[in-house]
């Protein structure tokens, strides 16, 4: 699949790792061309600029942080139909805790400000763990998987196989608004309670 990951940091570059291990042609976008280039050439992606980086792409990953978000979507240009992936998280600075909530959450209103279809999605998983892999001693690392377009959802569930990843259907968009919060208390356990950054959520059934 062509996919067009927006952002270089440890979660970009993870994503495009692993998207780049599974076999999907990867380009790596973001305001600094020399740190997507990096990106790029680490991985065997390719890089191109936010003006022309989503023309060809099925799949758009902003993997940038929530508040440069609207900056990002406005400079990729108009993505009507595309499927845009919202791996952000509303973080305050300390990254203890979310700014918005509740009633709506990032996921949503990013879907405001586009014609894309939104899947949120990869948003409870560190960096760290992204970049390492999906497997853990006992299983596969989960991703929960939200958006209000049944055929855009199946699409990020498909890719997210193709990592190596579980997948957990998480239903409408609106319960996006818990995936961040889950989030919230992943980065708590990490750090606030010391259990590091190689720790991951999932549900289990009997």
């Amino acid at each position: 699949m062509q996919i067009t990951v927006v952002g270089y940091g440890n979660v970009g570059a993870g994503m495009v790792k692993q998207l780049s291990a599974a076999g999907h042609s990867v380009t790596v976008t973001g305001r600094q061309m020399e740190n997507a280039e990096k990106v790029a050439t680490q991985y065997g992606a390719r890089s191109a600029p936010l003006a022309s980086a989503s023309d060809n792409a099925e799949l758009i990953v902003l993997a940038v942080p929530y508040d440069s978000v609207a900056a990002a979507l406005d400079a990729l240009g108009t993505l009507d139909g595309k499927v845009v992936v919202d791996v952000t998280n509303p973080l305050t600075s300390d990254y203890m805790g979310l700014t918005i909530g509740h009633t709506t959450s990032a996921a949503e209103e990013i879907a405001k400000l586009t014609g894309a279809s939104v899947v949120k999605a990869f948003n409870t998983l560190f960096a760290q763990v992204l970049g390492e892999g999906p497997v853990f001693p006992s299983q596969a690392a989960s991703v929960f998987v939200a958006s209000d377009d049944a055929a855009a959802k199946e699409r990020v569930v498909a890719v997210a196989g193709s990592m190596g990843f579980s997948t957990i259907d998480a239903g409408g968009l609106k319960n996006a608004r818990y995936l961040e919060a889950v989030a919230g208390l992943n980065i708590y356990l990490g750090y606030g309670a010391g259990l590091g950054t190689q720790i991951s959520p999932t549900w289990i059934t009997r």
